[in-house]
C-alpha cells in the first residue's frame, strides 16, 4: 500500500473549476475577493496567520515548465520521469537522469523569481501571510522572500546529496564535473544555447523551434535531446566516499569504482550522487513532513496558488487544512484534485471571507492585489 508521504505523478486532466464567489470571475472581482480572504478576522485575532501552498503553476511566468497548466507536459507529451527505485538500482537510468539534467541545468540555473513570487513578499511585508509551503525545486522563495519561512517539501535542485554519507554538494560544481567527463555533450549544448532556442524572448517562435529539431523542456531541469544516446553518458561518484568508502552494516567497506577518468562504474554500491529533491515514488523526508503538518495545524486560512493538489504530499495537507474547517483560498489555472471537496460547500454569492477559488494565472492577479491593499 502507497505510504502517503510519497510523492507519485498523477498525469490525468481535471474538470474545469466552479468559480467561487461567482463575482472572481474577472481580475477585479479575483482581487477584491482574495483582499476578503486575507484580511477576514480569524480565530487567533490576526489576519497574518495565512500559510501559503504552491505549486509549479506559479513558475512559468520564469520560463520553467509545469505539469498540468495549459502547456504542461501531461497536455502535451508524454512525460515519464525516472523514479527513485530506479536511479537508485540502475546505472543507466542515473545516466538517463543526469544526462537531461545536464542538457537543463544551464536554462533552469538562469531562470529567476517572477512577479508573483515577489507579491509574496510584499504581502509578507504588509503582515497577511506568515508561511510558505512549496512543492517547487527552484529555490525561487527564499530568493524572493527570504524573510518569508519556506518549507521546501519536495527538496531543492540547487544541491546534490550522497546517498551514502549524506554530504551536500552545489549543483554549480557538479555540472562542471559532468561537462568534463561529458565533451561531446557539452559541446552539443554549447551549440543549442547559442541557437538562442532555449530562451523565453519569443517563447512561441522558441517552441515551435525546439519540437523541429527534437528539444524538448520538461519540469524539474529536464531537458531532452532527441538523437542523443543517454547511454554513453557518464557520471561521477561522491568524492567524499571515494576517498574514504563508507563502512556497511556487515563491518566491510563499501565499493566505489571509477575509471581512469573518475565517471562512476556501474559495480559500484556506494556514493551514488542524487538530486536533493523528491524524486517521483520517493518519501516527503520525515522532518520535512512533520514541519509542513505542523504549520497546517496552526494556521488560521490556507492559500494554495499554482497547485492542481495532483501530488499527495500536497493534497493531504490542504485535506487537513479542510478536516479543521480554516478557510481556503486556491489561485489556480484549470481544475484541481478535490475541487468539490475543498469548495463544494460554499456559498457562491459570499463575498470571500469563507474561501475562494479562481480560475486564473496568479501573476495576473497577485500584483494586482498587493496594488490595491
Amino acid at each position: 500500500m502507497l505510504t502517503p508521504r510519497m510523492r507519485i505523478p498523477y498525469t490525468g486532466i481535471f474538470s474545469p473549476p466552479a468559480v467561487i464567489p461567482s463575482s472572481a470571475s474577472t481580475i477585479p472581482g479575483a482581487v477584491i475577493a482574495l483582499q476578503r480572504f486575507l484580511t477576514a478576522a480569524s480565530p487567533s485575532g490576526s489576519p497574518g496567520n495565512t500559510t501559503v501552498l504552491t505549486g509549479a503553476g506559479i513558475s512559468v511566468a520564469s520560463g520553467l515548465s509545469d505539469y498540468r497548466g495549459p502547456h504542461g507536459v501531461y497536455r502535451t507529451k508524454k512525460l515519464e520521469p525516472v523514479f527513485f527505485n530506479k536511479f537508485m538500482s540502475s546505472h543507466q537510468a542515473r545516466k538517463r537522469y543526469w544526462s537531461r539534467s545536464f542538457m537543463g541545468w544551464i536554462t533552469w540555473n538562469k531562470s529567476k523569481p517572477n512577479a508573483t513570487h515577489f507579491a509574496l513578499k510584499q504581502l509578507g511585508d504588509l503582515g497577511l501571510i506568515k508561511n510558505v509551503i512549496t512543492q517547487n525545486v527552484d529555490s525561487f522563495h527564499t530568493m524572493a522572500h527570504p524573510n518569508i519561512p519556506t518549507t521546501e517539501l519536495h527538496g531543492y535542485l540547487r544541491s546534490c546529496v550522497c546517498m551514502s554519507c549524506h554530504t551536500e554538494f552545489p549543483r554549480d560544481a557538479f555540472q562542471d564535473d559532468l561537462a568534463r567527463l561529458n565533451p561531446e555533450w557539452a559541446s552539443v549544448l554549447g551549440r543549442i544555447l547559442a541557437s538562442g532556442v532555449l530562451d523565453e524572448d519569443i517563447p512561441e517562435r522558441n517552441s515551435k523551434t525546439r519540437d523541429a529539431i527534437g528539444v524538448w523542456i520538461n519540469p524539474d531541469g529536464d531537458l531532452h535531446v532527441e538523437g542523443m544516446a543517454e547511454k554513453t553518458f557518464r557520471y561521477p561518484p561522491c568524492p567524499k566516499c571515494l576517498r574514504d568508502p563508507p563502512v556497511l552494516p556487515d563491518g566491510s567497506r563499501a565499493v566505489i569504482k571509477v575509471n581512469a577518468d573518475g565517471a562512476f562504474e556501474s559495480t559500484g554500491t556506494a556514493g551514488i550522487l542524487k538530486p536533493a529533491v523528491v524524486m517521483f515514488g520517493e518519501n516527503v523526508h520525515p522532518p520535512v513532513k512533520v514541519a509542513a503538518e505542523r504549520i497546517i495545524e496552526e494556521t488560521d486560512r490556507l492559500l494554495i496558488l499554482g497547485s492542481s493538489l495532483a501530488a499527495y504530499s500536497s493534497w493531504q495537507l490542504a485535506k487537513r487544512a479542510k478536516d479543521r474547517g480554516i478557510p481556503i483560498a486556491m489561485v489556480n489555472i484549470g481544475g484541481a484534485r478535490g475541487d468539490s471537496e475543498l469548495f463544494g460547500d460554499l456559498n457562491p454569492y459570499q463575498d470571500g471571507h469563507q474561501g475562494v477559488r479562481i480560475d486564473m494565472s496568479t501573476g495576473d492577479v497577485l500584483p494586482v492585489l498587493v496594488d490595491r491593499l
